[in-house]
């Protein structure tokens, strides 16, 4: 039975990581969604076939684009992978509204309106799916720790990453009688193209904190056809996110009298290339 995944950010680190893991399914037809063409090409040719959208997410027209080549291909869509994203540092003195405004278009915009665009045949789907025999239809938003825990220098990053998660959550509870699961993906510190993570790294007492792409990927399908509500990767980050509701004040003199603050990675989160 064919399973259709859709994939966004596919053309390196976690994208690129989910297509693999999900090619290993049996009878999965997988649709990669970025804007470096050549690599998704490339991928597709190892993964032995997948269509390819090489588009940017933040055009306007690029959600009624992408749906049109998922009807036309396919018909019909069991999982929509919403992965790609990108930080900039800076804070908000300097970067000012502009900074969020960048962030949000990303991050947050951009899989609300490919969402939006893409819901009605994921409804479509579940509708024609027999739960018993037919893998499960599902949403996975890939956020961040920090959608839970900001920094400083990263608050516009932190400001799209909390929209998704928010969302995520109500969005849940709207589709469950759809038949469509949502579920939400918070990676830590991890090492991909755009987040090297160089400095935490280069030392064994930082080393640990940081995780790899097909960690997130397997993640990503626990949330998804797994239909776990929520994953945290690696998962001992969700502490960090307990502590800040416990001790408020505790964990943001800690988060800004340096440590993580002053490091070179961006900040938790996924993939900057979509």
């Amino acid at each position: 039975m064919a399973f259709v995944a859709l994939i966004t950010g596919a053309s390196s680190g976690i994208g690129e990581a989910t297509a693999r893991r999900l090619a290993r399914e049996p009878g999965t037809r997988l649709l990669l969604v970025a804007r470096r063409e050549e690599r998704l090409q490339a991928l597709a040719h190892e993964l032995g076939g997948a269509t390819v959208i090489a588009i940017d997410l933040t055009e306007p027209d690029a959600p009624a684009r992408v749906r049109e080549v998922v009807e036309r291909e396919h018909g019909e869509l069991h999982l929509l992978v919403n992965n790609a994203g990108a930080s900039w540092r800076g804070r908000f003195a300097e970067a000012g509204w502009a900074g969020i405004e960048r962030h949000m278009r990303l991050n947050f915009e951009a899989p609300v309106r490919l969402t939006e665009a893409l819901l009605p045949l994921l409804r479509r789907t579940a509708g024609a799916t027999n739960a018993d025999v037919s893998p499960r239809v599902s949403i996975v938003n890939v956020a961040s720790t920090a959608a839970r825990v900001a920094r400083p220098n990263s608050g516009a990053y932190s400001a799209s990453k909390f929209a998704l998660a928010g969302w995520s959550d109500a969005l849940y509870g709207e589709e469950r009688p759809h038949g469509v699961h949502v579920g939400l993906v918070l990676p830590g510190f991890v090492k991909t193209e755009g987040f090297p993570s160089a400095e935490l790294l280069a030392h064994a007492r930082t080393r640990w904190l940081v995780s790899t792409p097909e960690r997130v990927a397997e993640a990503i399908f626990d949330a998804g056809p797994g239909g776990r509500a929520e994953r945290y990767v690696p998962r001992f980050y969700a502490l960090a996110a307990g502590l800040r509701l416990l001790a408020p004040g505790l964990v943001r003199r800690a988060i800004s009298g340096g440590g993580l603050t002053t490091a070179t990675n961006p900040g938790p989160g996924p993939d900057t290339t979509p």
